[in-house]
């Protein structure tokens, strides 16, 4: 079996990282502009000592909705509008554990007419420390009922233009 999985590894073409993943730019906290406060818990840990990589999409996730359910208005069991995950990514730079209370933060790096891309850092307790990890998330924003894309009302823009950053580097299609 593990001649197989070398053979098999070895016929696999290589790919370049993601551009999250390759960027290596250092996030700080300042670089976000809505922090939430996440408590690890023991079972996040795996046997490795640090918390698993599944844990990391589920605090995406979390500070995320938080923002969409606390500022944006979302009610997501009485809502016409649902936001759809369609796209996610995370790129890990060094490890958190049990018992660390983690920094999330949260920005929008583009808005569109019924889509939004957020980005995540998570960070560790020390202030001054940089991102433990960055990700990507894609939420397309639809109708409850046809799951079809729709436009995002406007009071629920502008909270995500409150939040949304622009990168000089980056261009729009």
């Amino acid at each position: 079996p593990d001649k197989m999985a070398a053979v098999l590894l070895r016929r696999l073409p290589l790919r370049r990282a993601s551009s999250a993943a390759s960027a290596k730019a250092v996030q700080h906290r300042s670089d976000f502009k809505y922090l939430l406060p996440i408590q690890t818990r023991w079972a996040d840990n795996d046997q490795y000592g640090h918390v698993n990589n599944t844990v990391y999409y589920a605090w995406m996730d979390t500070i995320i909705n938080h923002y969409l359910i606390t500022k944006a208005g979302l009610q997501p069991t009485a809502s016409s509008l649902i936001g759809l995950c369609v796209s996610s990514s995370c790129a890990y730079m060094s490890p958190l554990s049990y018992p660390d209370l983690i920094t999330a933060g949260l920005r929008v790096s583009k808005l569109g007419k019924s889509s939004v891309t957020y980005e995540v850092g998570l960070f560790p307790p020390a202030e001054g420390d940089p991102a433990a990890a960055v990700g990507n998330f894609v939420h397309v924003f639809v109708d409850a009922a046809t799951r079809r894309p729709a436009a995002l009302p406007a009071d629920m823009r502008a909270h995500f233009e409150a939040i949304l950053v622009h990168h000089p580097h980056r261009h729009s299609i």
